[in-house]
């Protein structure tokens, strides 16, 4: 008698079975969100709005933080720090941070406070140049030429308010500045205008000013790896310093990066 050969198909949860389980299912999900949570996320931006054109963009995660404490500690020991005398309404002083300057060849000399700082080259410190990079990459269309650094030891440290408004950088530069080390504040202040000042002696425009219009005040603490950019008119409206602070005992290191028009 000739068999007859049956086929008989599988049934579910059968030996052997091709679709995937609800364990397998439940993995596969888990690994899916594993990976996306992996995936890098753009660091926050906090953005304010000055007015009359002139913006703050605030980036607290700048750098990791381990890769940020390498360059400080790389920056601290190997670039060549200086200390340099300046005038200051008409007397000379030391000027209270250490001071390094880089730029591209042939660009106008730095001039402030009576001190025109040596150009060094950026293939001088590779380092610079890395940073450099991850400046132009977190602000797309901006371009840097030059450097200024600055290294505060300790918060007897400080910069007095003051305005990057040298012709050199044109009227609306962008000024990115890149904190390692100590937190410390940064404040920005509204310039008094024209029309304050317009009549009477300076000190009774002062005056004035204090009782019929309080400046306009902004502070931001500057975290280690953070950036901080001021764009449009901050520099021909505003005015900005890094105050004294007795808490702050450990040593700031700040980048500031400017375009030198050409």
């Amino acid at each position: 008698m000739a068999s007859r050969l049956r086929l008989v198909g599988r049934t579910p949860g059968a030996v052997g079975e091709l679709a995937p389980s609800v364990s397998v299912k439940a993995e596969a999900r888990e690994l899916e969100g594993e990976a996306n949570r992996a995936e890098p996320q753009p660091p926050r931006r906090e953005v304010t709005d000055l007015g009359g054109g002139s913006k703050v963009v605030y980036i607290p995660r700048f750098v990791a933080r381990e890769k940020a404490w390498e360059w400080f500690d790389c920056l601290d020991k190997t670039i060549p720090w200086k200390r340099p005398e300046i005038r200051v309404f008409g007397r000379t002083a030391v000027q209270h941070r250490d001071v390094c300057y880089i730029a591209d060849e042939g660009l106008t000399d730095l001039k402030y406070s009576g001190h025109q700082p040596h150009a060094h080259s950026w293939d001088e410190f590779p380092i610079l140049k890395d940073i450099l990079k991850a400046v132009h990459e977190a602000l797309p269309g901006s371009y840097f030429n030059s450097l200024l650094l600055n290294r505060y030891k300790t918060g007897s440290d400080y910069v007095s308010w003051h305005a990057d408004d040298e012709p050199l950088y044109g009227p609306t530069p962008e000024i990115a500045s890149v904190t390692f080390g100590c937190e410390r504040e940064f404040l920005l202040r509204k310039k008094p205008t024209k029309s304050h000042a317009a009549s009477g002696s300076e000190e009774a425009a002062r005056k004035r000013l204090k009782v019929t219009a309080p400046q306009q005040r902004h502070s931001f603490l500057l975290k280690h790896g953070s950036l901080l950019v001021m764009r449009g008119y901050t520099q021909r409206d505003w005015q900005h310093s890094v105050p004294k602070r007795a808490k702050a005992s450990s040593p700031r290191i700040n980048l500031t990066f400017r375009h030198v028009l050409t």
